[in-house]
């Protein structure tokens, strides 16, 4: 009897989502930082080194919504105090995206969520081959 070769076994959308997380993570830290890698939070203006565990990855709308999870709009660096201990400090989120953005653009952002949706796993993969590619280059840019 011939065996066949095996097909390498497909990564869960869980293990793909965790691992854009990370790059996504790692992708608006750099997007956020200066020349020296210093970004400042988002909401309340304290600075802190992009790698530092006090410089998050904050979400305007949760994380939990896939819709937006790995939306660029919808993400900027946070010192912890804003991203968990005021639990995104949204207030003041949404007031500094609106004049980023503009308010019909946040609107767009916020109706994007509320239809809900998710990647498929060859998105998920897509997606991080294409933040590997933007870190890579953020990090030669900045010299990082």
């Amino acid at each position: 009897m011939k065996t066949m070769n095996k097909l390498p076994k497909p990564k869960s959308k869980k293990s793909l989502e965790k691992k854009l997380d990370k790059i996504f993570s790692e992708f608006i830290r750099l997007r956020d930082t200066d020349d020296n890698g210093y970004c400042r939070c988002f909401t309340c203006g304290n600075w802190g080194f992009w790698k530092n565990e006090g410089m998050q990855n904050g979400h305007f709308i949760t994380r939990g919504v896939k819709a937006t999870k790995f939306n660029e709009m919808n993400c900027h660096v946070q010192c912890v105090r804003c991203n968990h201990h005021l639990k995104g400090n949204l207030h003041v989120y949404r007031m500094k995206l609106v004049e980023m953005y503009g308010k019909e653009e946040v609107e767009r952002l916020e109706h994007l969520a509320a239809m809900g949706g998710s990647d498929c796993a060859y998105s998920l993969e897509l997606k991080i081959a294409e933040y590997n590619e933007k870190v890579k280059r953020l990090k030669n840019e900045k010299c990082l």
